[in-house]
């Protein structure tokens, strides 16, 4: 299955008055992620701009399962949850980096446009990207 993994040292201002991870913060630890996995298959997020697609988030949810604190550090795994060539789904958990725990997992919703806002098919537009997120979607249902 591929999965992508980034790992984030939670900072002060990340947290509030008790040392909290605020729960804003974990919908920004989910695009950072993204971020990394785009990165990961070859298709920086830069790269998919400079050319003309945009992938905007359609929605997002997260579950919080554990307390994370100033100063831990947490892994972030992303997969592909589902994919159609127009929307694409990621799945998204929170680790802690030392004991495997998980502290919060969600997901993240995404589509694809071109520079106009209208909706792109990737099987069309660009069979190289979505031959790699079939493909990484595949490895997921394995």
């Amino acid at each position: 299955m591929f999965t992508s993994n980034y790992t984030h040292k939670v900072q002060y201002y990340e947290t509030d008055q008790m040392g909290i991870v605020h729960h804003s913060n974990y919908i920004r630890w989910f695009e950072e992620a993204r971020i990394v996995f785009l990165e990961e298959i070859g298709f920086p997020y830069q790269r998919l701009e400079q050319e003309g697609i945009l992938s905007p988030v359609i929605s997002v949810d997260c579950s919080y399962k554990s307390m994370v604190h100033f100063g831990d550090t947490v892994l972030l795994t992303a997969r592909v949850e589902s994919f159609n060539g127009i929307k694409l789904k990621l799945y998204y958990q929170v680790l802690d980096a030392q004991t495997q725990k998980l502290m919060a997992c969600g997901s993240s919703s995404h589509c694809f446009l071109n520079e106009k806002g209208q909706p792109v098919s990737l099987k069309r537009s660009r069979p190289d990207l979505y031959s790699v997120i079939c493909s990484c979607m595949e490895e997921a249902a394995d």
